[in-house]
């Protein structure tokens, strides 16, 4: 919401006034002391010694260029000459406007600090504004966490681990048979997700709070907003990574099942308004690996890598980077370039790294670090990757990559990596996307095979951390996605429900007493033997647009648009979710169970379900687990993780 005077400001400008009276409408970091005069709450908080951009935008009088700019904390003058960017910004901002920016800014005393900005205009006019931020203290407690492992099931709410509980272990007079790993974990807290600019965040600001402390807007990762138009020089806040690399000498390892340019494993690592822009999001994964400690990378999204005109390469130079001298001089990061015909994989290897194209590769692999790329883009989910295992489905063969590694694989490759070239320790960001895809996707046994696929992880982390006791785990979601909730159960069997169409289908849903406790049979491989089991489990969406349901579990999954070949067989035979305003939302398509489905309807339109605003849980095990209770924002999760690794916690047991 922008201020009163800002409002009259746009006003003006709308109608083509000048602007009488200059003023500055951003103030960076972001602060309600600027924006409403109120000094509560605090927007932005840092770690001390943590870095970060100071930025203001200025719309001058009259249009008189600005010619000096100032910032002082808590009135003391900052150091170093801001530069003054007048070329390249947004518009609608008065004539003359000017960014001006103070590069990687930081300071190491705790408390509330001041934030004051004033330029001079070349008529000798002067404006000014005040802002605040906070930096959180480090108190000594004891032993310190050496090693942070964060386990991230995109979308994953309290629905989404109890499905998964439901499947994998069954219920017996109302009691699970077993828990899952991440139900083992002895501390657990809620945890509020809202981004910079709304109550329901996208995955971008909602790992990133996570790993910087900070809100950041929906679609940017790493930054603060700006006025300027490029998606790579917005003003940068400091990752855990980054911070711990460079105070500490730890290292840094991403694992994802998405295309690693996606928004969650990115926001560990990368800094960008445009969480798209995949050719530089995938640079900058090397670009300034020294900054950020990086040495294992693995998922999908192999098209970003290669060079340009390449069967499958994704790469352009309108999605790369090149960044502005001021910041690249100020974080000490390579200035990058356009240049799509980079071959990235090349460079990787170039610069030290093994490259493991499939899960053979991977088991293989040796050296001090790891780059591993599944697929082109998305990595299969879990019910298609194990049903190419049993050899009960081709959608790996049909995407083109039959040898993907399940997660838990990818964890354990990864920690064996990592526990082996970081003495100083290491953080690990592991992500189950497809939780979050599916969901959005309304495909209820892929999403709960991939949760259950998390939890084998999980068990992986758990593992380690349980032979390395300096070792803290986290399993969270940087969001809810869809709204899920178990509705009920089927009160028929398979055989029935097979030959039930239309509306019948809905007659079919036990409530309360009526749906039981549905069981599944689970194979060596940890995996249900088959999700259309007599009675099964029946799920239904809050936050979903029009699906056509049959409620029997699909062979093939709706198509991936991120899939270069997406347009092609067998692909372009793979069905879409359902219609656009009557219109088959893909050309040729057919439409997900209309076939014998019957319609639900939404409360959206499009084609998906959405994220939610709903809290989500978090569990912690391991040394530094009880810093994590209570109901919590997502930006202190970053905090006690800094305490836990740089100040220490008091040990809770003797194994701590």
């Amino acid at each position: 919401m922008l201020t009163a005077l800002a409002l009259a400001v746009t006003a003006a400008l709308s109608a083509g006034d000048a602007l009488a009276a200059g003023q500055v409408t951003r103030l960076t970091p972001p602060s309600e002391l600027f924006r409403s005069g109120q000094a509560q709450p605090v927007i932005a908080s840092f770690a001390p010694g943590q870095r970060f951009d100071l930025q203001a935008t200025i719309q001058p009088s009259d249009g008189s260029p600005v010619t000096a700019v100032k910032f002082t904390v808590d009135g003391v003058p900052v150091r170093g000459q801001p530069t003054l960017t007048t070329t390249g910004l947004v518009s609608g901002l008065a004539p003359a406007s000017a960014v001006a920016s103070r590069r990687a800014y930081s300071t190491l005393r705790p408390g509330m600090h001041t934030l004051k900005v004033v330029a001079t205009q070349a008529n000798g006019d002067t404006v000014s504004a005040t802002g605040n931020f906070r930096v959180e203290p480090i108190l000594p407690g004891g032993r310190k966490v050496k090693n942070v492992i964060i386990m991230v099931g995109d979308g994953m709410g309290a629905t989404h681990r109890t499905a998964a509980r439901v499947m994998l272990s069954g219920y017996t007079q109302g009691k699970a048979r077993s828990p899952l790993a991440m139900d083992t974990f002895p501390n657990t807290a809620l945890v509020k997700t809202a981004s910079l600019n709304s109550i329901v965040t996208d995955s971008s600001p909602g790992m990133a709070s996570y790993v910087n402390g900070n809100k950041q807007a929906n679609n940017q990762e790493g930054v603060f907003p700006d006025d300027t138009t490029d998606a790579f020089d917005n003003p940068r806040v400091e990752y855990l990574s980054e911070y711990l690399h460079r105070t500490q000498g730890t290292q840094l390892g991403i694992l994802t099942t998405a295309d690693v340019f996606d928004a969650t494993p990115a926001a560990n690592a990368v800094h960008t308004s445009n969480r798209g822009a995949g050719t530089g999001i995938v640079d900058q994964y090397l670009d300034q690996a020294d900054q950020s400690g990086l040495i294992v990378l693995m998922g999908g999204g192999r098209k970003w890598f290669l060079p340009a005109g390449t069967p499958g390469s994704a790469r352009s130079a309108s999605s790369d980077y090149v960044l502005p001298a001021d910041l690249a001089a100020g974080w000490g990061v390579p200035a990058g370039a356009k240049d799509p015909d980079r071959d990235l994989i090349a460079d990787f290897t170039a610069a030290g790294w093994a490259y493991a194209a499939n899960k053979t590769e991977m088991d293989g692999a040796g050296g001090g670090k790891l780059l591993g790329l599944f697929s082109y883009s998305n990595m299969n989910v879990a019910l298609d990757k194990i049903g190419g295992r049993r050899g009960t489905s081709t959608v790996v063969q049909d995407v083109g990559f039959p040898d993907q590694p399940m997660l838990d694989e990818m964890t354990a490759k990864a920690l064996k990596v990592l526990d082996a070239n970081s003495p100083h320790g290491f953080i690990l960001m592991a992500e189950a996307a497809s939780i979050d895809k599916q969901a959005h996707n309304m495909d209820a046994e892929r999403w709960i095979l991939d949760t259950i696929e998390l939890d084998r992880a999980v068990k992986v982390a758990q593992d380690f951390a349980n032979t390395h006791p300096g070792t803290l785990v986290i399993v969270t979601a940087d969001h809810e996605c869809a709204g899920a909730a178990i509705i009920g159960a089927s009160t028929v069997t398979d055989a029935v429900l097979q030959s039930k169409t239309g509306p019948e289908l809905q007659q079919v849903v036990g409530q309360y007493e009526a749906a039981g406790f549905p069981r599944y049979t689970i194979e060596a491989d940890g995996y249900p033997a088959t999700t259309d089991v007599d009675h099964k489990m029946l799920i239904g969406y809050g936050a979903n647009a029009d699906r056509y349901e049959d409620w029997r579990s699909n062979a093939r999954p709706v198509h991936d648009t991120q899939q270069p070949f997406d347009g092609q067989a067998p692909l372009s035979g793979y069905p879409a979710i359902n219609a656009i305003d009557g219109q088959v939302a893909s050309l040729g398509r057919p439409l997900r169970d209309q076939a014998g489905g019957y319609l639900i309807t939404g409360q959206l339109r499009g084609i998906t379900a959405v994220h939610t605003a709903t809290d989500v849980p978090l569990s912690a095990d391991g040394r530094g687990a009880s810093l994590f209770g209570g109901v919590i924002d997502n930006t202190d999760v970053f905090f006690r993780l800094v305490q836990a690794v740089t100040g220490g916690v008091r040990p809770m047991r003797d194994d701590d």
